[in-house]
């Protein structure tokens, strides 16, 4: 099923995702993590889109796109002890790079949650079963996202 969100300003954006994670927190746990993968342009809202969503899961700390450090792990007081990882592949060369740190145990615990930006370009190492999540800007603030 595919979903398009128009948000006109980045408190909009923040909220769509904060609902999201409030519903997947709902979800009983599955085989594997849940794994949301992003695509957008430079500016598309990705990480805006990623802060109201760490919000919704109760994460506190401040989130910002992990561009250079690759991947950043927050614990989830709500998952049986699980974490939400944010990875961003901006930088990444090669999809096999992202598994030395240690992605695919990672994407393999059902109490994890997984965002990940740019998650095109390691797209052959994404599981089946996750939401793809593409985002579109359309002049200066408005973004429209859809999901399937």
């Amino acid at each position: 099923m595919s979903t398009k969100i128009i948000t006109q300003t980045a408190k909009e954006t923040q909220k769509t995702a904060e609902i999201l994670a409030e519903e997947i927190l709902k979800m009983p746990c599955g085989k594997g993590a849940v794994v949301l993968a992003l695509i957008g342009n430079l500016g598309g809202g990705k990480t805006t889109f990623l802060q109201g969503f760490a919000k919704g899961l109760g994460i506190k700390e401040k989130i910002n796109s992990p561009t250079f450090v690759i991947m950043k792990r927050f614990n989830l007081a709500c998952r049986q002890a699980g974490n939400f990882y944010h990875f961003d592949c901006y930088r990444t060369q090669k999809a096999k790079d992202i598994l030395d740190l240690g992605f695919q145990e990672i994407i393999s615990n059902p109490k994890n949650i997984v965002a990940i930006e740019w998650a095109d370009r390691i797209k052959s190492l994404l599981p089946k079963d996750r939401i793809m999540i593409h985002f579109e800007l359309i002049g200066k603030n408005k973004k429209i996202i859809f999901t399937e």
